[in-house]
């Protein structure tokens, strides 16, 4: 078997490296995804009755494209240990389709943002006209009041019937702070997927690199 000498050593070692670091973001998102899934706050909002799906649909991708990534992370440092063309070649055809699915879920989260923020607007002020006509159905009410720390809709005071489910001290309004709330989530899912699609391409150069250093090492040989 024939094995790289002098700058391609020093390649071969780098991406080993790398491979652990993309191990670790592998990791770290799988943890954020799994921290925006399991968020007592996010959970509540969206165990309410009509409440979209559509932010759960990116927070999965991330929670699988986690999973992937650290497989992936060790594919790589086996491939650049052992200067296997095969692990390489696996491990450059994974981090494609990973930067593929990452670029789309981008794509889908960031088009899908404000119609995420706009249904769940929606089940606030479903849900205020819901309990104007049935006293008894303030479940999703009080969950909105008490996880995000607002009151009505920015037309309520206190003496109405809403008005009154609100905590003391709470006054921003529920659709601002909805849309504040998710803006901020949305944006996290966002920044983790740009910095993760800049170490795939690191990733990719470094593998292809490698794995041809490889090939025509063992074609001198």
């Amino acid at each position: 078997m024939g094995k790289v000498k002098g700058g391609m050593k020093c390649v071969k070692y780098l991406l080993f490296i790398f491979n652990f670091i993309f191990w670790v973001v592998g990791s770290m998102v799988l943890a954020v995804g799994l921290w925006l899934r399991f968020d007592s706050t996010t959970t509540s909002i969206f165990e309410v009755e009509s409440s979209p799906t559509t932010f759960f649909i990116g927070v999965y991708i991330l929670i699988g494209a986690g999973t992937l990534i650290m497989l992936v992370g060790f594919f790589g440092c086996c491939g650049a240990v052992r200067e296997s063309q095969c692990l390489l070649g696996l491990f450059f055809s994974s981090i494609l389709v990973i930067f593929a699915a990452e670029v789309a879920a981008g794509v889908f989260g960031f088009m899908n943002k404000d119609t995420i923020v706009s249904e769940i607007k929606d089940v606030y002020t479903s849900a205020v006209k819901d309990f104007n006509q049935d006293y008894s159905s303030n479940h999703t009410l009080t969950v909105f009041h008490e996880e995000l720390k607002c009151c009505g809709d920015g037309t309520l005071d206190r003496d109405t019937n809403v008005g009154r489910l609100c905590t003391k001290g709470d006054e921003k309004s529920c659709l601002v702070a909805i849309e504040e709330f998710f803006n901020g989530k949305l944006y996290i899912i966002g920044y983790v997927g740009i910095g993760i699609a800049g170490v795939m391409i690191i990733g990719m150069v470094f593998s292809m690199v490698l794995c041809c250093a490889i090939r025509n090492s063992r074609d001198v040989i």
